[in-house]
């Protein structure tokens, strides 16, 4: 195919300029190299394209007919080309992102707010689920996971809070029913709402104080999807139904609200900060550029 577009390339430039001479001054070629391809060309098709005379040189009828289909057709592919080219500096198009539920709530809004407001042109299509997936195959530019989740063959870039933790909380009411836990064993005897990630399995509670770790697997009368079922879960804890174990940062405003208690705070385990992750670093498509350096540019502290 690349030998056939370079051999109609010659002969549409020969044609134009009426010469080998002037086509090969044109094109920055030699004569003869543009007469040998038209050449090839002419016993490709089995026809003579072009009249040769010592004067001129010019199509036949069927060199002509080839002509006036190939010309709209190269000036379509150089135009095609400089969009392209074009779109380096002024990134418009989809960018596609595969995120966990979490991100596209807590933090992925204080980004992307104003960075399409910064670019109009850019249209952003966010998926935001808790299975983990490989965003090239999901047909995403680039995902949000955390570090212990990443591939090693990708490129991150921190976004969102650079520590996090989940908090473990109850409504007043159901704790003065109750009791306040003082170790995680204590939710053993409690009501707990817990997570079902989408393979089936369901949420580990895990602790830790002064180097000891503690895992949990409590019960209780709810248990809902984990990331895109857990407002359920929230609202079953407010209305005293048991103990919810989520990110702090998505149980704040409860707290701050005093429709939450918070409970085992001295145990809450913190973990490093999410990553914005793409593959490879030559010929990122120029929205996912844009988006990356706004978000280098705004850095961590940007929640």
């Amino acid at each position: 195919m690349a030998d056939e577009l370079g051999e109609m390339k010659a002969f549409a430039a020969v044609a134009r300029a009426g010469g080998f001479r002037e086509a090969a001054r044109v094109l920055k070629a030699s004569p003869s190299g543009l007469s040998e391809a038209v050449r090839r060309l002419e016993r490709r098709l089995g026809v003579r394209l072009l009249h040769r005379t010592t004067r001129s040189v010019l199509p036949t009828e069927q060199g002509q007919r080839l002509l006036d289909r190939a010309l709209p057709a190269f000036a379509e592919l150089e135009h095609a080309l400089k969009d392209v080219a074009s779109s380096r500096d002024q990134p418009a198009a989809i960018l596609r992102l595969n995120v966990p539920t979490n991100a596209a709530r807590l933090f992925l809004p204080i980004y992307l707010s104003p960075f399409l407001k910064k670019y109009p042109g850019i249209r952003v299509e966010v998926t935001a689920q808790t299975d983990l997936v490989d965003v090239l195959s999901a047909g995403c530019d680039a995902g949000v996971r955390y570090d212990d989740r990443l591939e090693q063959d990708m490129i991150a870039v921190p976004i969102g809070p650079r520590r996090q933790r989940f908090a473990t909380a109850a409504s007043p009411a159901y704790l003065d029913a109750h009791w306040r836990p003082e170790h995680p064993r204590d939710l053993m005897k409690l009501d707990c709402l817990r997570g079902r990630f989408s393979r089936g399995n369901l949420e580990i509670w895990e602790y830790e104080q002064n180097d000891e770790i503690y895992r949990v697997e409590p019960e209780g009368q709810l248990i809902y999807s984990a990331g895109t079922g857990a407002d359920l879960g929230v609202d079953a804890a407010v209305n005293g139904l048991g103990v919810i174990y989520l990110f702090e940062d998505w149980l704040r405003p409860f707290f701050d609200r005093g429709e939450l208690e918070p409970v085992l705070q001295p145990w809450w385990q913190w973990f490093t900060g999410p990553y914005l992750y793409y593959p490879g670093r030559q010929l990122v498509p120029p929205p996912l550029r844009a988006f990356i350096d706004f978000v280098k540019a705004e850095g961590p502290g940007a929640t």
